[in-house]
């Protein structure tokens, strides 16, 4: 296996019930709804000092993450803005080098905007506060007191598709109105499908003896969203309005959701060269507004599909595959799905403008792809854990912006239905997890936050979230593990991956046991430069190990199963 040196999905089954979203995508679709070959990446010289490159993410549900325990919506068993603000020293204390919390320096809220839906991915006001969650003098109360902390914070924005209860699709229903040719219309069903063989044509109106009379909308994921239509200026002038109000409020910027979805070409659906072209002129928009806003696309797709969306478009996007490759690694044991997706990462995107994750709001969360179970009293096996630990590391000492989903420092689980893959922050073991103090919390917490817990963690040096917090430290302490470059090590072994970050004078490698077995028959093919190095350090447990020396560098005769080291070399 040569060595790689570049430098600086599960489908959707598209329940879109009244209460629940899922905007993904297959990633590979029918030749019908397939991205356009012809739309290449624009190459970009990504600037790696800005701020989003040495930031870590933690992404919150608001509505499950901590219901305030003051105010007017104080223990209603929803969470709100005010709670987050109550809970930020946990996130960040503002100490330098994080104090004794998480550490993470940036946040992505989920839709906050008002909606009749308890996810909030269909808006009805998009300048609004979602009234379950505060007020927009909240908001800003929430930014100040984050801005305190040195702690950025994006926003959700969906502008694929809105509410059919917004003001907007309640006047676009008018043959006559302005607003009608701001959603996507056809006089008669066309008789196509969606990318998963769905529904995309409804009639309006629904239901009743004139159904259908007015004409069929477009909705590509439920007949309660209908999509926008950006190929008229007034739609993208109102949702670039929208951009710009909480721009101005001082947010830093957005995750977009469904973004490759934006414009339709007839039958294609997705990724179209429309979109590539509508995203280019938001980008000049949003840049104009605020230089340094951050925007990171929902892109559900192979990489070669996500490639294009980043650099001249959007400064990041997610890398989906990524997270499959490095869960699959764990769980089969061996490398070669990470060999593959990382030498394509890093011959694709411009240097680590793609942002990584593990589990998300719209898949079963990693713990429990790991086999640790759905949330009830069972224990969680420890091999569950160990994968865990792995995978942790491997996300915040590899290239990328990394995104951490709310209580997955904590081994949080939680399997399909949407709901229960957004259960309530387990903070404590006393009622309802600590999360509100409610007799009905909107959801039920998991049964096993009676021992998997943020306070019991918080005691236990050798816990996950004391991890979280090393390894994210380790990340802020050391440029290589942010912006540095990556080479792809030979270790003569399928089950151990390991991998070089260099920046300056400063390498560090990242070596890790896959399996479930010990390792003895490996060695790390290190580059010249490194074979002599009197000193090495293993950064996670702070012991020193052998010298390194011409052929293949061992730092222990045996590597321990799912066991993982980051090490420093010095003189």
């Amino acid at each position: 296996m040569a060595r790689v040196h570049i430098s600086p999905t599960l489908v959707s089954c598209l329940a879109l019930l009244a209460g629940a979203h899922s905007a993904m995508s297959q990633p590979t679709t029918n030749p019908a709804t397939a991205a356009n070959p012809t739309v290449v990446a624009e190459k970009v010289k990504p600037d790696l000092d800005a701020w989003w490159n040495s930031v870590v993410f933690y992404q919150i549900f608001v509505r499950s993450f901590a219901d305030s325990t003051s105010g007017p919506l104080a223990n209603d068993g929803v969470g709100d803005l005010r709670g987050i603000i109550e809970r930020l020293d946990y996130l960040n204390d503002g100490t330098p080098g994080g104090g004794e919390s998480l550490g993470v320096n940036a946040i992505w809220l989920m839709p906050i905007m008002q909606s009749p839906s308890y996810h909030g991915y269909d808006i009805s006001d998009y300048k609004k506060v979602q009234d379950a969650y505060g007020t927009n003098e909240e908001y800003k109360r929430l930014l100040a007191e984050c801005k305190k902390r040195k702690i950025r914070v994006i926003l959700d924005l969906v502008p694929n598709h809105s509410s059919w209860e917004n003001p907007w699709f309640k006047e676009a229903v008018d043959l006559k109105s302005e607003k009608h040719d701001w959603y996507v219309w056809n006089q008669k069903d066309p008789g196509w499908k969606g990318p998963w063989k769905q529904e995309v044509w409804h009639p309006w109106p629904a239901t009743g003896a004139n159904k259908g009379s007015a004409g069929y909308y477009y909705g590509i994921f439920w007949k309660g969203m209908p999509d926008l239509n950006f190929r008229n200026q007034g739609a993208t002038d109102a949702m670039n309005d929208v951009v710009k109000f909480w721009l101005d409020m001082g947010t830093d910027g957005y995750r977009i959701d469904a973004i490759r979805h934006l414009i339709e070409e007839g039958e294609q659906q997705e990724s179209t060269p429309a979109t590539h072209e509508w995203i280019k002129k938001f980008r000049s928009f949003y840049k104009g507004v605020k230089p340094d806003a951050f925007t990171v696309g929902e892109v559900w797709a192979p990489t070669e599909q996500v490639v294009p969306y980043v650099g001249g478009e959007l400064d990041s996007a997610f890398e989906f595959h990524t997270a499959f490759a490095t869960i699959d690694a764990l769980n089969e044991g061996k490398r070669d799905k990470l060999d593959t997706q990382w030498k394509d990462n890093l011959a694709s995107y411009p240097f680590g403008q793609y942002s990584t994750f593990l589990s998300n709001h719209d898949q079963d969360r990693v713990m429990s792809r790991f086999g640790g179970g759905k949330g009830d009293s069972a224990k969680t096996p420890a091999d569950a854990w160990a994968k865990a630990r792995v995978a942790a590391t491997l996300l915040l000492t590899s290239p990328g912006i990394p995104f951490i989903y709310y209580g997955e420092e904590i081994g949080m689980v939680g399997v399909k239905p949407d709901e229960d893959i957004r259960t309530p922050m387990q903070w404590t073991a006393g009622k309802n997890a600590g999360f509100s103090t409610s007799d009905k919390p909107w959801r039920a917490a998991n049964k096993d936050a009676a021992t998997k817990n943020v306070a019991t963690q918080e005691k236990d040096p050798a816990s996950l979230l004391s991890l979280y917090k090393k390894l994210i430290r380790l990340r802020a302490e050391h440029r290589a593990l942010r912006t540095g470059e990556m080479t792809i090590l030979e270790t003569a072994d399928p089950a151990v991956w390991a991998f070089l970050r260099k920046d300056g004078e400063t390498t560090l490698a990242v070596l890790a046991n896959l399996s479930a077995k010990p390792v003895s028959a490996y060695g790390l093919r290190l580059p010249t430069e490194l074979t002599e190095r009197k000193s090495v350090r293993d950064l996670l447990t702070k012991k020193s190990l052998p010298k390194t020396r011409p052929g293949g560098y061992k730092p222990g005769e045996t590597i321990r199963p799912y066991d993982v080291m980051v090490l420093q070399f010095g003189e």
